[in-house]
C-alpha cells in the first residue's frame, strides 16, 4: 500500500480524475464482493471458523469503507466544514511518562510496519481463563512471543489511562449484555509509544446462554487515524487561508474605493470655467488574482484653478499595499495643496518610500495642468509617459529624468513641460493595461486608438473605448488609465 502524502509533501499535481474515478469503481466492486463472502457466514455464532471470517469480512468493509472515502477526498479534494476525527496518537506521539524501555530480545516482535502485522485475533475462555493470541496480535500490543497472552482482567494494564474506562465497558457489555464490540482505545508499548487500535469482538454464548468466551480482531489504526487527522488539519488551514484571504480583499477593496475618486461618467471641475477638463478613469483588476494590486488614479482640483492629475504603481498586492497606495495619494495631495511642483513632488514621495517600515518600490507620473497659460508641467518617475492625442494622431511626450520611487535615496526627478490646446487628450496609464503586451509594444497600440479617440466626443468615450478593446482580456496585473480631455 503506498504510504500517505503528508500535508509538508503535497502532490505536485493532482491525479487525473478518471484514474482516481477507475480506482474508486475497483474499491466498491471489490467491497461488494466482500459483503457477498460475508453474507454467506454462518451469522448464528454456531460454528466459530464461521464466526471468524464474518470478523474479519467486517474489517474488510471497514478498510474498504475508508478507502472509498480517502479516494473520494483525493477526487473532489477537501470539503467544508469539520469532519469528526478520533482522539488517537499514532507513531509522532511522545512517549509517555514513566514508562521503561525494553530492548527487543529473542522472539520479540518488530514494530507493525506492513498491513499483516497491523491485524490479530484473540479468543478469551472465560470457563477456563485461557487466552489465545495470534502472533500478529503480539506485534500490534508490542509484546514478546515467549510471554503468554494477558487475560481480559490483565488487558487494561496496556490501555493509556484515559481509555481504560472505554476499553472495560466495551468488554463488560459484551460480556453481560451480549453486545458486540466496535470501538477504539490507545495502547502504550514497550518504550512508551502510542498506537491506536480498532478492536471487533462478539461474546460466544453456551448451551445456557451464557457467556463462555469472547471473539475479537484487533487492527492496529494509528496511521489511519493520523492521515484522517492530516487531512482535517490541512482542510482546515485551507479553510483558514481562505478566510483571510476573503477578509483582505474586502478590506482592500473598502479601502480602494474610500481612496479613488469615485467616478461614474465623466468628472469636470467647475472652477475652471470655459478652459475645463473633461476627465474619466477607470480601474481594471487582474484576471488572474483575487487580491488588490497597488495601480491608482486620482486628480485634484487646487485653490488656485490648477488641476493635479497623476497615475501611479506600487508594487505588490493586497490589504498593505492598498493602504501603502492611500498613503502615497494623500502625501501627493497635501504636497500639491502647499504649492510643490511636480519634479519636487516625486522627490518627496521617493524620501517617504524611502524612510517608510515596510520598503516598497513604485512609479508614478504626477502633472499639474494650468489653465491660463493651457500647459502641463509634469514629473515621472520610472513610468510610462502620458500620450497626447491632437487631430486624428498621438505621440508620445518626451520624458524628463526620474527612477523608480524607493529605488535609491536621494534621488531627484526632473521637470517638463508641454504647451496644449483646445480638443486635446491626454492618456495617463499604468503598466499592464493592454494584456501581453509592455514597452513599446503597448505604447503603440494604443497610439493606433487616435482616430477613435478623435471621433469621440467626451472623455468617458475614450475610456470606454479602451475598455472595450483591452478590458475583457485576462490580464495578469491590474491597471489604470486616466483620460484628460481640453474643452474646444
Amino acid at each position: 500500500m503506498p504510504s500517505h502524502l503528508s500535508a509538508d509533501h503535497p502532490a505536485a499535481q493532482p491525479p487525473p480524475r478518471g484514474s482516481v474515478d477507475a480506482l474508486i469503481s475497483q474499491t466498491r466492486r471489490l467491497r461488494g464482493d466482500v459483503d457477498a463472502v460475508r453474507r454467506d457466514a454462518p451469522a448464528d455464532g454456531s460454528d466459530p471458523q464461521g464466526r471468524w471470517q464474518r470478523a474479519l469480512c467486517d474489517l474488510a468493509m471497514h478498510q474498504l469503507n475508508d478507502l472509498d472515502e480517502h479516494l473520494a477526498q483525493l477526487r473532489d479534494g477537501p470539503a467544508p466544514g469539520p469532519t469528526p476525527v478520533p482522539v488517537p496518537i499514532g507513531d509522532e506521539a511522545p512517549p509517555v511518562a514513566g514508562a521503561v524501555p525494553t530492548a527487543p530480545g529473542h522472539g520479540s516482535p518488530e514494530a507493525p510496519d506492513s498491513l499483516l502485522s497491523r491485524v490479530g485475533s484473540a479468543e478469551w475462555n472465560l470457563l477456563t481463563d485461557e487466552a489465545k493470541w495470534s502472533g500478529e496480535l503480539y506485534q500490534i500490543l508490542g509484546r514478546d512471543l515467549a510471554t503468554p497472552p494477558l487475560t481480559l482482567d490483565e488487558l487494561p494494564s496496556l490501555v493509556l489511562d484515559e481509555d481504560r474506562s472505554r476499553l472495560t465497558a466495551m468488554v463488560t457489555d459484551c460480556l453481560i449484555d451480549a453486545k458486540p464490540i466496535d470501538g477504539e482505545f490507545r495502547i502504550v508499548r514497550p518504550g512508551g509509544r502510542v498506537r491506536t487500535v480498532h478492536m471487533m469482538g462478539e461474546p460466544v454464548l453456551a448451551a445456557d446462554g451464557s457467556t463462555a468466551s469472547m471473539w475479537a480482531v484487533l487492527r492496529d489504526v494509528s496511521e489511519l487515524r493520523r492521515s484522517q487527522r492530516t487531512v482535517s488539519e490541512t482542510r482546515d488551514s485551507l479553510e483558514r487561508g481562505r478566510h483571510i484571504a476573503q477578509t483582505e480583499h474586502r478590506l482592500a477593496v473598502e479601502l480602494q474605493e474610500a481612496v479613488l475618486p469615485p467616478w461614474r461618467g465623466s468628472l469636470r471641475f467647475p472652477r475652471q470655467g470655459p478652459q475645463t477638463l473633461d476627465l474619466s478613469a477607470r480601474y481594471l483588476p487582474s484576471s488572474t488574482s483575487e487580491l488588490i494590486g497597488g495601480d491608482w488614479y486620482d486628480a485634484l482640483e487646487m485653490p488656485n484653478g490648477e488641476t493635479l492629475l497623476s497615475v501611479g504603481d506600487l508594487t505588490g498586492n493586497g490589504v498593505t499595499v492598498a493602504s501603502g497606495m492611500a498613503m502615497l495619494i494623500g502625501a501627493l495631495r497635501g504636497m500639491a495643496m502647499a504649492g510643490a511642483e511636480p519634479g519636487q513632488l516625486m522627490t518627496w514621495l521617493n524620501e517617504l518610500l524611502d524612510a517608510s517600515v515596510q520598503p516598497a518600490l513604485g512609479s508614478a507620473v504626477c502633472c499639474r495642468y494650468r489653465p491660463e497659460t493651457r500647459t502641463l508641467v509634469w514629473a515621472q518617475a520610472g513610468h510610462p509617459a502620458p500620450l497626447l492625442f491632437r487631430n486624428g494622431t498621438g505621440r508620445v511626450l518626451s520624458p524628463p529624468d526620474g527612477v523608480l520611487l524607493g529605488a535609491t535615496s536621494g534621488a531627484t526627478y526632473g521637470q517638463a513641460e508641454q504647451p496644449l490646446e483646445p480638443g486635446d487628450l491626454l492618456l495617463l496609464h499604468t503598466d499592464g493595461l493592454i494584456p501581453g503586451r509592455s514597452g513599446t509594444a503597448a505604447v503603440n497600440h494604443l497610439l493606433d486608438l487616435a482616430p477613435r479617440f478623435g471621433e469621440a466626443r467626451a472623455a468617458q468615450d475614450c475610456v470606454r473605448t479602451v475598455v472595450e478593446e483591452f478590458g475583457e482580456a485576462a490580464r495578469e496585473d491590474d491597471a489604470c488609465v486616466l483620460v484628460v480631455r481640453l474643452a474646444t
